[in-house]
């Protein structure tokens, strides 16, 4: 193992039991075990520095746990000064720091264009070369395929529309009129904070619920863990699609001046804004897809292996089309929450123990 701190190895493309793609919180996860086992793997990755997707997320975003919940396996997170959960650049620095202290072989920025069968390997195509590896945990998460359903009129609207993968902040909306849509954790805080600067409506499928204060993240990985071990679970790959929104901080004071008013969805857009099947119309500025994200399987399109759903049937992490190709970190799918950290971190165990089990046999 490399000494906490030093800078992991970079070697060429070539041969390799185990290849992870993707060095965001399930890649890591992945890796801390694969090193312990001291299995022969690299991770590639796509960004040009640590964090994977909380590299991107806007910066008032807070995790729905405190940190001694929101953690890797081996390492715990600290807890941010002033306590409440960690934000997106606490955890993109506790990311950094985890990888670092690891000394785990993370290879970036790194392309993966395709992954295909190549007699007993699979071929792993980059944009710095070819590697072939026996085993390959695709660890790309969903942040890269945001979610946006369609409604009649939306090319008509004349504002801006923006997705959450998007939003960087509200200065840019201040003074206007802002249509924030999606029943989720994301669209509240963002709420929460647009609400301060802007005219707001909240608009959701279903009337949306807000956990009580004193229940925080911990308790939506618990009962995706129940749902997973029930006979039937359906998820959309999102974690904040768990059907409750966590009360933190920001979330809670904007419930106490009375902003979490939500309106029914809508039917169409229009020029200036959002109307409903009874006529009523809203003008609007600006509109806010808060509606989630899909996952990011567009590399392991030669492999030919989704279902009618656009999933991959999966046992496990283990892809039940190539045997060779585990999936982690996407939603309920492959693992109880495993987009989230705590869902990663657990469900990574369990993955490379099967991995393990296939490079001894």
């Amino acid at each position: 193992m490399n000494p906490a701190g030093t800078a992991a190895p970079s070697p060429a493309p070539g041969r390799v039991d185990v290849l992870v793609v993707g060095g965001g919180q399930a890649g890591l996860a992945a890796g801390y075990h694969l090193r312990r086992a001291k299995a022969d793997f690299v991770v590639l990755d796509a960004q040009d520095g640590p964090g994977g997707a909380w590299r991107h997320a806007w910066p008032s975003l807070r995790l729905f746990s405190p940190a001694r919940y929101s953690s890797l396996p081996g390492r715990m997170m600290p807890a941010p000064p002033g306590g409440g959960p960690p934000s997106a650049a606490d955890t993109v620095a506790y990311l950094a720091d985890y990888e670092r202290h690891y000394g785990l072989p993370i290879i970036r920025p790194v392309h993966v264009q395709g992954i295909r069968r190549d007699e007993d390997r699979l071929a792993v195509l980059t944009d710095t070369g070819a590697w072939r590896a026996r085993i390959v945990i695709s660890a790309t998460g969903t942040w890269w395929r945001p979610f946006v359903p369609h409604y009649p009129g939306m090319d008509d609207f004349r504002g801006r529309q923006l997705h959450t993968a998007g939003y960087t902040g509200p200065e840019s909306l201040r003074g206007e009129r802002v249509v924030i849509v999606g029943g989720g954790n994301s669209a509240a805080q963002i709420l929460a904070e647009v609400s301060t600067v802007a005219s707001t409506t909240w608009i959701t499928l279903r009337p949306p619920r807000l956990l009580p204060d004193e229940v925080d993240g911990k308790a939506l990985f618990d009962l995706a863990t129940r749902r997973a071990r029930s006979a039937d679970v359906a998820d959309t790959g999102d974690p904040a699609d768990l059907g409750d929104i966590v009360a933190v901080p920001p979330v809670r004071e904007a419930r106490d001046r009375g902003a979490l008013k939500a309106e029914p969805m809508f039917t169409r857009l229009t020029a200036t804004g959002v109307a409903w099947a009874d006529g009523t119309e809203l003008a609007c500025d600006t509109i806010i897809w808060c509606t989630g994200f899909r996952p990011a399987l567009g590399h392991l399109a030669p492999l030919r292996l989704r279902g009618p759903d656009g999933l991959i049937p999966v046992e496990g992490t283990r892809a039940l089309g190539e045997a060779r190709l585990h999936l982690l970190g996407y939603g309920d799918w492959t693992g109880p929450a495993s987009a989230t950290l705590i869902g990663a971190a657990r469900t990574a165990k369990t993955c490379v123990a099967d991995v393990l089990r296939q490079l001894a046999s």
